[in-house]
Protein backbone atom coordinates (compact mmCIF):
# COMPACT_ATOMS: atom_id res chain seq x y z
CA UNK A 1 0.00 0.00 0.00
CA UNK A 2 1.51 3.41 -0.85
CA UNK A 3 2.65 5.60 2.16
CA UNK A 4 -0.24 8.49 1.16
CA UNK A 5 -3.52 6.78 3.15
CA UNK A 6 -6.39 6.41 0.28
CA UNK A 7 -8.37 9.64 0.27
CA UNK A 8 -12.49 8.57 1.14
CA UNK A 9 -15.41 11.09 0.78
CA UNK A 10 -17.77 11.42 3.38
CA UNK A 11 -20.77 12.78 4.85
CA UNK A 12 -19.39 14.96 7.21
CA UNK A 13 -21.96 13.95 9.84
CA UNK A 14 -21.04 10.36 10.08
CA UNK A 15 -17.44 11.50 12.10
CA UNK A 16 -19.23 12.99 14.72
CA UNK A 17 -19.69 16.30 13.45
CA UNK A 18 -22.53 18.73 14.95
CA UNK A 19 -23.63 19.16 11.34
CA UNK A 20 -27.52 17.84 10.86
CA UNK A 21 -30.70 20.06 10.69
CA UNK A 22 -30.97 19.25 14.66
CA UNK A 23 -27.39 20.23 16.01
CA UNK A 24 -26.84 16.98 16.36
CA UNK A 25 -24.46 13.67 14.12
CA UNK A 26 -24.58 10.33 12.83
CA UNK A 27 -21.03 9.39 14.00
CA UNK A 28 -20.89 5.86 12.69
CA UNK A 29 -18.03 3.82 14.82
CA UNK A 30 -17.30 1.42 11.61
CA UNK A 31 -16.55 4.43 9.49
CA UNK A 32 -14.45 6.57 12.03
CA UNK A 33 -12.75 3.67 14.12
CA UNK A 34 -12.32 0.75 12.03
CA UNK A 35 -11.76 2.20 8.69
CA UNK A 36 -10.56 5.46 9.59
CA UNK A 37 -6.98 3.98 10.75
CA UNK A 38 -6.44 3.12 7.32
CA UNK A 39 -7.90 6.11 5.15
CA UNK A 40 -7.81 9.95 5.22
CA UNK A 41 -11.49 11.34 4.91
CA UNK A 42 -12.84 14.03 2.68
CA UNK A 43 -15.94 15.29 4.49
CA UNK A 44 -18.57 17.30 2.84
CA UNK A 45 -21.90 18.35 4.11
CA UNK A 46 -23.85 19.88 1.45
CA UNK A 47 -26.46 21.35 3.30
CA UNK A 48 -23.96 23.32 5.83
CA UNK A 49 -21.66 24.07 2.73
CA UNK A 50 -24.39 25.73 0.66
CA UNK A 51 -24.75 28.31 3.84
CA UNK A 52 -27.79 26.27 5.68
CA UNK A 53 -26.75 26.79 9.17
CA UNK A 54 -27.55 24.40 12.22
CA UNK A 55 -29.89 23.91 13.87
CA UNK A 56 -31.64 24.82 10.94
CA UNK A 57 -35.45 24.00 9.18
CA UNK A 58 -35.50 20.24 7.59
CA UNK A 59 -35.75 19.97 4.43
CA UNK A 60 -36.72 17.11 2.08
CA UNK A 61 -37.52 15.76 -1.73
CA UNK A 62 -40.37 16.75 -3.32
CA UNK A 63 -41.51 15.68 -6.68
CA UNK A 64 -42.41 18.12 -9.19
CA UNK A 65 -43.50 16.01 -12.58
CA UNK A 66 -40.49 14.57 -13.98
CA UNK A 67 -38.41 16.99 -11.67
CA UNK A 68 -37.10 16.47 -7.97
CA UNK A 69 -37.07 19.44 -5.70
CA UNK A 70 -35.04 20.42 -2.97
CA UNK A 71 -37.39 22.44 0.11
CA UNK A 72 -37.59 23.35 3.64
CA UNK A 73 -40.26 20.92 5.17
CA UNK A 74 -42.87 23.84 6.88
CA UNK A 75 -41.80 26.88 4.81
CA UNK A 76 -41.67 25.17 1.35
CA UNK A 77 -37.95 27.37 0.49
CA UNK A 78 -36.97 25.69 -2.81
CA UNK A 79 -32.99 24.90 -2.35
CA UNK A 80 -32.89 23.02 -5.54
CA UNK A 81 -30.82 25.27 -7.72
CA UNK A 82 -28.58 26.17 -4.44
CA UNK A 83 -27.58 22.62 -4.37
CA UNK A 84 -27.54 21.58 -7.66
CA UNK A 85 -24.87 24.29 -8.51
CA UNK A 86 -22.92 23.47 -5.42
CA UNK A 87 -22.66 19.84 -6.23
CA UNK A 88 -21.63 20.66 -9.82
CA UNK A 89 -18.60 22.58 -8.74
CA UNK A 90 -18.10 20.51 -5.20
CA UNK A 91 -17.61 17.00 -7.37
CA UNK A 92 -15.45 18.73 -9.97
CA UNK A 93 -13.33 19.74 -7.06
CA UNK A 94 -13.31 16.00 -5.94
CA UNK A 95 -12.72 14.70 -8.54
CA UNK A 96 -8.88 16.51 -8.81
CA UNK A 97 -8.90 14.93 -5.04
CA UNK A 98 -8.75 11.65 -6.87
CA UNK A 99 -10.73 9.94 -3.93
CA UNK A 100 -10.67 5.96 -3.99
CA UNK A 101 -14.16 6.09 -2.51
CA UNK A 102 -17.24 7.55 -0.79
CA UNK A 103 -19.04 7.28 1.95
CA UNK A 104 -22.71 8.82 1.62
CA UNK A 105 -25.55 8.86 5.00
CA UNK A 106 -28.09 7.28 4.01
CA UNK A 107 -32.00 8.86 3.69
CA UNK A 108 -30.50 12.18 2.86
CA UNK A 109 -32.36 14.44 0.74
CA UNK A 110 -28.93 15.92 -0.66
CA UNK A 111 -26.88 12.68 0.18
CA UNK A 112 -28.65 9.71 0.61
CA UNK A 113 -27.60 6.77 -2.37
CA UNK A 114 -30.86 5.08 -2.78
CA UNK A 115 -34.94 4.61 -1.46
CA UNK A 116 -34.40 8.40 -0.04
CA UNK A 117 -38.12 9.48 0.72
CA UNK A 118 -39.89 11.44 -2.07
CA UNK A 119 -43.11 13.71 -0.90
CA UNK A 120 -45.63 14.31 -3.96
CA UNK A 121 -49.76 14.11 -4.79
CA UNK A 122 -50.26 13.55 -0.99
CA UNK A 123 -47.63 10.37 -0.96
CA UNK A 124 -44.34 9.20 0.08
CA UNK A 125 -42.10 6.87 -1.84
CA UNK A 126 -39.07 5.62 -0.91
CA UNK A 127 -37.68 5.70 -4.57
CA UNK A 128 -35.48 9.15 -4.51
CA UNK A 129 -31.57 9.64 -4.49
CA UNK A 130 -30.55 13.01 -2.81
CA UNK A 131 -28.83 15.40 -4.96
CA UNK A 132 -25.76 15.91 -4.25
CA UNK A 133 -25.55 12.04 -4.21
CA UNK A 134 -26.95 11.81 -7.92
CA UNK A 135 -24.50 14.51 -9.23
CA UNK A 136 -21.61 12.75 -7.19
CA UNK A 137 -22.61 9.03 -9.39
CA UNK A 138 -23.47 10.96 -12.31
CA UNK A 139 -20.11 12.69 -12.26
CA UNK A 140 -17.55 9.60 -11.05
CA UNK A 141 -19.40 6.46 -12.44
CA UNK A 142 -16.50 4.13 -11.21
CA UNK A 143 -16.02 5.38 -7.76
CA UNK A 144 -17.00 3.00 -5.01
CA UNK A 145 -19.99 4.80 -3.40
CA UNK A 146 -21.98 2.91 -0.28
CA UNK A 147 -24.13 4.04 2.66
CA UNK A 148 -22.88 4.26 6.21
CA UNK A 149 -26.54 2.16 6.91
CA UNK A 150 -25.34 -0.61 3.89
CA UNK A 151 -21.65 -0.97 5.29
CA UNK A 152 -23.75 -2.84 8.22
CA UNK A 153 -24.25 -5.94 5.92
CA UNK A 154 -20.74 -7.95 6.05
CA UNK A 155 -21.13 -9.03 2.96
CA UNK A 156 -21.78 -5.55 1.54
CA UNK A 157 -19.27 -3.73 3.68
CA UNK A 158 -16.42 -6.38 2.26
CA UNK A 159 -17.47 -5.79 -1.60
CA UNK A 160 -17.26 -1.59 -0.74
CA UNK A 161 -13.91 -2.36 0.92
CA UNK A 162 -12.46 -4.67 -1.73
CA UNK A 163 -13.94 -2.20 -4.50
CA UNK A 164 -11.98 0.78 -2.88
CA UNK A 165 -8.58 -0.94 -3.33
CA UNK A 166 -9.47 -2.63 -7.04
CA UNK A 167 -10.21 1.06 -8.08
CA UNK A 168 -7.00 2.48 -6.69
CA UNK A 169 -4.96 -0.10 -8.50
CA UNK A 170 -6.72 0.03 -12.00
CA UNK A 171 -6.40 3.76 -11.19
CA UNK A 172 -2.79 3.72 -10.73
CA UNK A 173 -3.00 1.44 -13.56
CA UNK A 174 -3.65 4.16 -16.49
CA UNK A 175 -1.96 6.90 -14.50
CA UNK A 176 0.38 8.18 -16.48
CA UNK A 177 2.25 6.33 -19.24
CA UNK A 178 1.32 2.59 -19.46
CA UNK A 179 2.02 -0.27 -21.97
CA UNK A 180 -0.31 -3.21 -23.19
CA UNK A 181 2.34 -5.46 -21.08
CA UNK A 182 1.30 -3.74 -18.27
CA UNK A 183 -2.23 -4.36 -18.37
CA UNK A 184 -1.44 -8.17 -19.72
CA UNK A 185 0.03 -8.58 -16.14
CA UNK A 186 -2.71 -6.78 -14.36
CA UNK A 187 -5.22 -8.43 -15.85
CA UNK A 188 -3.33 -11.91 -15.25
CA UNK A 189 -2.95 -10.71 -11.23
CA UNK A 190 -6.87 -10.20 -10.86
CA UNK A 191 -7.98 -12.98 -12.52
CA UNK A 192 -8.47 -14.90 -8.57
CA UNK A 193 -10.26 -11.91 -7.71
CA UNK A 194 -12.21 -11.20 -10.87
CA UNK A 195 -13.18 -14.83 -10.81
CA UNK A 196 -14.91 -14.57 -7.32
CA UNK A 197 -16.85 -11.81 -8.26
CA UNK A 198 -18.34 -12.11 -12.14
CA UNK A 199 -16.59 -15.50 -14.27
CA UNK A 200 -18.65 -14.03 -17.12
CA UNK A 201 -17.04 -10.83 -16.25
CA UNK A 202 -13.67 -11.74 -16.18
CA UNK A 203 -14.04 -13.49 -19.73
CA UNK A 204 -15.67 -10.18 -21.02
CA UNK A 205 -12.42 -8.28 -19.70
CA UNK A 206 -10.33 -11.22 -20.87
CA UNK A 207 -11.45 -10.12 -24.57
CA UNK A 208 -10.62 -6.43 -24.33
CA UNK A 209 -7.23 -7.42 -23.36
CA UNK A 210 -6.81 -9.59 -26.22
CA UNK A 211 -7.88 -7.10 -28.55
CA UNK A 212 -5.45 -4.12 -26.75
CA UNK A 213 -3.47 -3.78 -30.09
CA UNK A 214 -6.38 -2.80 -31.86
CA UNK A 215 -8.08 -0.72 -29.46
CA UNK A 216 -7.47 3.25 -29.14
CA UNK A 217 -5.62 4.12 -25.68
CA UNK A 218 -8.12 5.82 -24.14
CA UNK A 219 -10.72 3.64 -25.21
CA UNK A 220 -8.73 0.32 -24.09
CA UNK A 221 -8.38 2.01 -21.02
CA UNK A 222 -11.70 3.41 -20.35
CA UNK A 223 -13.68 0.14 -21.10
CA UNK A 224 -10.79 -2.14 -19.20
CA UNK A 225 -11.66 0.12 -16.20
CA UNK A 226 -15.63 0.54 -16.57
CA UNK A 227 -15.58 -3.17 -16.98
CA UNK A 228 -13.43 -4.15 -14.22
CA UNK A 229 -15.21 -1.91 -11.78
CA UNK A 230 -18.51 -3.63 -13.12
CA UNK A 231 -17.41 -6.73 -12.28
CA UNK A 232 -16.34 -6.09 -8.76
CA UNK A 233 -19.36 -4.49 -7.94
CA UNK A 234 -21.40 -7.97 -7.75
CA UNK A 235 -20.85 -9.61 -4.25
CA UNK A 236 -18.79 -12.66 -4.26
CA UNK A 237 -20.22 -15.90 -3.72
CA UNK A 238 -19.45 -18.89 -1.57
CA UNK A 239 -19.82 -21.30 -5.02
CA UNK A 240 -17.39 -18.59 -7.02
CA UNK A 241 -14.57 -18.84 -3.88
CA UNK A 242 -14.82 -22.51 -3.91
CA UNK A 243 -14.25 -22.41 -8.75
CA UNK A 244 -11.37 -19.73 -7.10
CA UNK A 245 -9.63 -22.50 -4.72
CA UNK A 246 -10.33 -25.27 -7.43
CA UNK A 247 -8.48 -23.21 -10.01
CA UNK A 248 -5.39 -22.31 -7.23
CA UNK A 249 -5.84 -26.06 -6.36
CA UNK A 250 -4.86 -26.72 -10.34
CA UNK A 251 -1.79 -24.39 -10.18
CA UNK A 252 -0.03 -26.62 -7.24
CA UNK A 253 -1.36 -29.80 -8.35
Amino acid sequence: MDKVPLRIGVSTCLLGEPVRYDGGHKRDAFVTDTLGAFVRFVPVCPEMEIGLGTPRESIHLRRDGEALRLVGTRSGCDHTTTMSAFAKRRVDALARLDLSGYILKKGSPSCGMERVPVHGDGAKRRDGRGLFAAELMARLPLLPVEEEGRLQDAKLRENFIARVFAYRRVKDLFHGRWTIGRLVEFHTNEKMLLLAHDRQGYDALGRIVAEARALPRRELAERYAAGFMKSLARLATPCRHANVLQHIAGWFK
